[in-house]
């Protein structure tokens, strides 16, 4: 006979389990096990990511730069395994900070914490930049300002600008309001868009050009420089889509039983982001009316939409990705709170007594929620008037996250080199908590091996990349401009806040199976 456990019993045993590493319970844990694989699908949203995008792969890829695709799957998943298993360790929010502090001491987890901090606020105005790849499309009525659409134009560029700015307003009040509220939301968004890939790529099949073999040529690549250069750029799209599968974790202290959902719902969240993005490629190669006029390169897959399915189809499937980015930017504004809430528990960041109040009406961190919407609108509004900042806003976001990742499986690498096991133990189920056994060196290595490659990839000052309209020099050098300014203001704000670090950094590496 089957026996059904009190959810009143379970989370409390999840508060006690919390406390054991020196926390009380603050957040509400009101997630479940969808909510919580929708907070990791949701961050990667393939819908806003890939129409975001898909004209910067093609363009230099051609039909080739599919292949870029499972490549970096494959790496990331390597990455997502090893996150999964800190997570069911470590089942805590702000979760790159706190699983970086525990495997390679306080300085390690700081800068962690820092640098995802800055990636996730610039994070999250490059995905409400998304809306204007798609809204005018749907309506021209969305153009409030001037009469040309395309991100490189300056009237497109001021329009995506006060279009984010009106979509983070409505995020930053969701997440204020209510966990649960937001877990709705983006569980409801997750629904849609997943709905949305799968009949996308119905539909685009149906209406197919030209077969699935189109992946095999080579159509579109400017191989003057060889392959290698052309699918090394094109392979950053890829890289842009498949990050974030880690905000699961960052509501590890909101989730029910997290260290048995939060592990798979990781995985869970890489798997069917690339597997539905791969699928949504494919579908939209072989429907595009043409590979070879410059209309993909320019216009990407709306152009695709409304081209083969007709404009009433087209525009309703555009709906659903327009919601959909706006459920990513609800989830990646969700985990920067999260993070800053985590570090500014343990006293680490400037103001972190305001930072770390969680009203008692909505459950939320309220500060902390707020400063994300705040810093995003800023780097937005800087981008008034200069459509070429807006590539390099995400480029260097996305380097920054893969930065921090690093800071996590090097350690992690480090320690199983040197024979330290992570801690053991069972989850909620009484299962032994999930472990790679005897690949976690493969998989470790290859993960970190990954992690470096792509992060020097993403930080080569290409002007192809950063300044293809040669606008200045300061953007050709934007990816080293970005790690010197976030390396110097971490470094002294670290100076500043070391003083002050709450008791629970100077706990053991190895505290708490």
């Amino acid at each position: 006979m089957s026996t059904t456990l009190d959810p009143a019993a379970v989370d409390g045993a999840s508060a006690s389990d919390l406390s054991s590493f020196g926390y009380d319970q603050q957040l509400s844990r009101r997630v479940g096990t969808f909510a919580s694989f929708a907070a990791g699908f949701s961050f990667v949203s393939i819908l806003t990511t890939v129409f975001q995008l898909f004209g910067l792969g093609y363009g230099f890829g051609g039909t080739a730069f599919f292949w870029t695709w499972p490549a970096v799957l494959v790496g990331q998943l390597m990455v997502a395994l090893c996150f999964a298993e800190l997570a069911a360790r470590y089942p805590l929010s702000g979760a790159i900070y706190q699983w970086s502090r525990r495997l390679g001491g306080a300085v390690v987890g700081w800068f962690a914490g820092w640098t995802m901090i800055v990636a996730q606020i610039i994070t999250v105005a490059a995905a409400a930049i998304a809306l204007q790849v798609v809204l005018p499309a749907v309506w021209s009525g969305f153009q409030l300002i001037g009469t040309d659409p395309s991100l490189a134009s300056r009237d497109g560029a001021a329009n995506a600008v006060l279009l984010g700015c009106l979509l983070l307003v409505v995020t930053t009040t969701l997440n204020a309001v209510s966990v649960r509220i937001t877990a709705i939301v983006n569980s409801v968004g997750v629904t849609c868009e997943l709905i949305g890939v799968v009949l996308m790529v119905i539909l685009l099949t149906g209406h197919a050009e030209r077969g699935p073999s189109v992946v095999l040529h080579t159509t579109g690549l400017d191989d003057s420089t060889g392959y290698v250069v052309p699918l090394l750029i094109s392979a950053l799209m890829a890289a842009y889509v498949l990050v974030g599968f880690d905000s699961a974790g960052e509501l590890s202290e909101e989730t029910h039983k997290p260290r048995a959902t939060t592990p798979r719902t990781i995985i869970r969240a890489v798997v069917a982001s690339g597997i539905g993005g791969a699928f949504l490629i494919v579908a939209a190669l072989m429907a595009a009316p043409s590979l070879t006029d410059g209309s993909l390169g320019l216009q990407g897959l709306p152009y695709v939409l409304t081209s083969s399915l007709g404009s009433t189809t087209g525009k309703l499937l555009l709906l659903d990705v327009a919601f959909a980015v706006c459920v990513c930017t609800l989830a990646i504004q969700t985990a920067a709170a999260r993070m800053i809430f985590s570090m500014a528990r343990d006293n680490v960041l400037p103001f972190s007594s305001q930072l770390r109040q969680v009203s008692p009406r909505t459950g939320t961190p309220l500060l902390a929620t707020v400063v994300p919407g705040v810093g995003a609108a800023v780097c937005l509004v800087v981008n008034v008037g200069n459509a070429g900042l807006f590539l390099g806003l995400t480029s260097v976001c996305i380097m920054l996250l893969y930065l921090a990742y690093l800071m996590v499986t090097l350690p992690l690498f480090v320690r199983r080199l040197t024979g330290s096991p992570l801690p053991a133990g069972v989850d909620e189920d009484g299962k032994k908590l999930f472990s790679l056994g005897r690949f976690g060196l493969l998989v470790n290595g290859v993960a970190v091996l990954y992690g470096l490659a792509m992060a020097i990839n993403l930080a080569w000052p290409r002007s192809e990349v950063y300044d293809p309209a040669a606008e200045g020099w300061y953007l050709h050098y934007l990816p080293i401009i970005t790690l010197v300014v976030t390396g110097v203001a971490g470094f002294v704000t670290y100076r500043v806040q070391r003083g002050r670090y709450h008791a629970a950094i100077a706990q053991p590496v190895l505290e708490n199976a």
